[in-house]
């Protein structure tokens, strides 16, 4: 019961700190290598989830179907040019982005 509780709360925590914010407030972070980007097809939420629990195995399968990892570098550049944001959220240090500019 305590670890679902717990559970439950950190998903609330989570939620109330993803917000949309302009990629270019991100750039300090995406120059150190702390910009993780989520694929549209996974739940940022549960991503972050699982950072936060340390869950190595769902991460190593996500990198492996490349449904997160780093941002490429061109990728970066368009949004910069372009002025826009992306979802966010932070489990320290990383920050995990999600662009959700195509979703209906």
């Amino acid at each position: 019961m305590a670890t679902e509780q717990s559970a439950e709360n950190l998903r609330d925590k989570l939620n109330l700190e993803t917000a949309l914010i302009p990629w270019r407030d991100l750039q300090t972070y995406f120059a150190r290598g702390q910009v993780v980007f989520v694929a549209e097809s996974l739940d940022l939420l549960a991503v972050a989830e699982a950072l936060a629990a340390d869950d190595k195995a769902r991460f190593q399968q996500w990198m492996a179907d490349g449904t997160i990892g780093d941002v490429p570098a061109d990728r970066a550049q368009s949004w910069y040019d372009a002025e826009a944001s992306v979802w966010a959220v932070v489990v320290a240090p990383w920050v995990l982005i999600q662009d959700r500019t195509t979703r209906n």
